[in-house]
């Protein structure tokens, strides 16, 4: 059971490992792009390919998503960011139970955007975590727990991509040893949880006046979604890429723009983000230098909030 690209490798894992694949269970295709074509979620097209069977389901609440799954008479099912809620009625049906890998260390960063918020707040490492799924989200015992440190340069793409690929290892070799029985879940330590709820695409709106660190953190954070931006003048300026100048020190205001020999600037409340890459909306990504080639009057002016329209 899994819908985006995080899925993906686990899933050609275990046809490699000749695992008997009853069927792929993912969310309907819907509208994706600014032509809202409805395109198939990564996992089925995985899965067509392959020539697993797919079923996809509005609400897996309803009836016949219930019969349907339990017409395959599964022995394990296996999760891995399918999007939406299990019920109970589901988790019952396999005698070997219903495992998820998730992408954090749990219990630290339950919910739906656990690598977004371990770049967030700042974190040295994260991991996947091998884990039964009970009613309360990311809550049930765990089976195994494997780390990585977060790199300097990820955005939430990177470490979803690295998590994916190198938990489905972690996963499939967990699966090994929890079917030979070798396995002894342990609880979570419930007090230590903290949650991450999916994003908004308010929430990509960069408030000049925190610290530069805070502020790349948020750019990289928020690659694919929801993008970090502000607004030069009436028009939104995407930030895809930046770092922090931590050290900077001048008399500009917080969101007023700096060129200097280290490049385009942005003041923030402590020291200054370099823009490195940067997208006006409805034209083409550019490097900041390209950028600034066709944006003469943007030295000086502060960004932030739109203005004039």
């Amino acid at each position: 059971m899994s819908t985006p690209e995080f899925g993906v490798s686990t899933l050609q894992q275990l046809v490699r490992e000749q695992y008997a694949i009853v069927g792929v269970v993912c969310q309907p295709d819907k509208p994706v792009g600014r032509g809202l074509r409805v395109a198939a979620p990564p996992v089925k097209l995985a899965a067509q390919n392959l020539g697993v069977p797919v079923l996809q389901f509005a609400n897996l609440r309803d009836a016949p998503a219930i019969r349907a799954i339990e017409a395959l008479q599964p022995d394990l099912i296996l999760v891995a960011a399918y999007g939406q809620y299990i019920p109970d009625e589901i988790v019952a049906v396999p005698p070997r139970g219903c495992l998820n890998l998730h992408p954090s260390l749990l219990p630290r960063w339950r919910g739906a955007a656990p690598a977004t918020a371990a770049i967030l707040a700042g974190d040295a490492e994260t991991g996947v975590t091998v884990h039964f799924v009970v009613s309360q989200m990311d809550a049930g015992d765990i089976l195994a727990q494997e780390r990585t440190p977060i790199r300097a340069d990820d955005t939430t793409a990177t470490l979803m991509a690295r998590l994916g690929e190198w938990g489905a290892a972690v996963y499939l070799d967990t699966v090994a040893h929890w079917l030979r029985g070798e396995i002894t879940p342990r609880a979570q330590d419930h007090s230590q949880a903290t949650w991450c709820g999916r994003m908004t695409k308010a929430e990509g709106k960069l408030d000049w006046t925190r610290a530069a660190g805070e502020l790349a953190r948020q750019v990289r954070a928020f690659q694919p979604w929801p993008g970090a931006f502000t607004f030069w003048q009436t028009q939104q300026l995407d930030i895809l890429e930046a770092l922090p100048l931590d050290a900077w020190r001048g008399d500009a205001v917080p969101g007023q723009v700096i060129v200097t020999d280290a490049g385009l600037l942005v003041a923030a409340g402590r020291g200054a983000l370099r823009l490195r890459r940067v997208q006006l909306a409805g034209r083409r990504a550019l490097g900041a230098e390209e950028f600034l080639r066709g944006a003469r009057d943007l030295a000086g002016t502060v960004l932030g909030d739109r203005q004039g329209g």
